[in-house]
């Protein structure tokens, strides 16, 4: 009996963890909908917990607060998007210059989705006190992954200057979601396309150096 009882409750912990992992995936999943869709600020509890179809208290027991939601939120799908853009881009191979250039056709299929809504990370951050720096800290993070790859396909390409090649590619990816967001019209990719294509050559050809003591910024993130 003792051995059977300890099966049952070893089976129960089991089948208890499963919920709380379907539970969990449903809370993330209605969240990250809501948040993209309607606004962090506007997306109260209930809203969240009406669509994922839990109750609060799971909601409080999985995450502790709404805050904490977000950032489970925001790092789920920067992961996520992290793993479908590097996918995309270097999807069938090519010299680093044509992996370059898939970026702009990747996002122009992704702003042509019913779902899209434009970068969580911009919108978190532009939506919060500019002072707060949870959400910018994820952010950072984030960006700094997604330049890195850009960095590194960039200095195989032969940019004199990868660093700043990418950080010139990141500020077109970032506009391009924007103006995306806003006008609704896959189509900016195709124009941010065009201005990324007309850096390559250049950012091959060796610049004259730069007086002393002067320095640039670099500024995408």
């Amino acid at each position: 009996m003792g051995k059977s009882a300890s099966k049952k409750k070893s089976v129960a912990a089991v089948s208890a963890a499963g919920d709380e992992e379907s539970a969990r995936g449903r809370l993330l999943n209605a969240a990250t909908h809501l948040f993209c869709k309607n606004g962090i600020n506007a997306t109260g509890i209930d809203a969240i917990i009406d669509e994922a179809g839990t109750a609060k208290t799971t909601l409080y027991k999985l995450f502790g607060s709404k805050t904490n939601l977000v950032h489970a939120v925001l790092e789920s799908e920067g992961r996520q998007w992290r793993e479908w853009f590097i996918g995309a881009i270097e999807a069938g191979g090519g010299d680093p210059q044509t992996k370059l250039t898939r970026i702009f056709p990747a996002l122009k299929r992704w702003f042509g989705e019913e779902r899209f809504y434009g970068c969580p990370f911009i919108n978190a951050v532009g939506e919060h006190d500019k002072d707060a720096k949870q959400f910018r800290a994820i952010a950072l993070r984030h960006k700094k992954v997604v330049l890195a790859h850009i960095e590194k396909l960039a200095g195989e390409m032969g940019a004199v200057e990868p660093e700043s090649l990418a950080h010139q590619l990141a500020l077109l990816i970032d506009g391009a979601i924007v103006a995306a967001m806003v006008s609704r019209d896959p189509g900016v990719a195709d124009t941010a396309a065009i201005a990324a294509g007309n850096l390559f050559g250049p950012s091959k050809v060796k610049k004259p150096k730069r007086a002393s003591g002067a320095t640039v910024q670099l500024v995408a993130v």
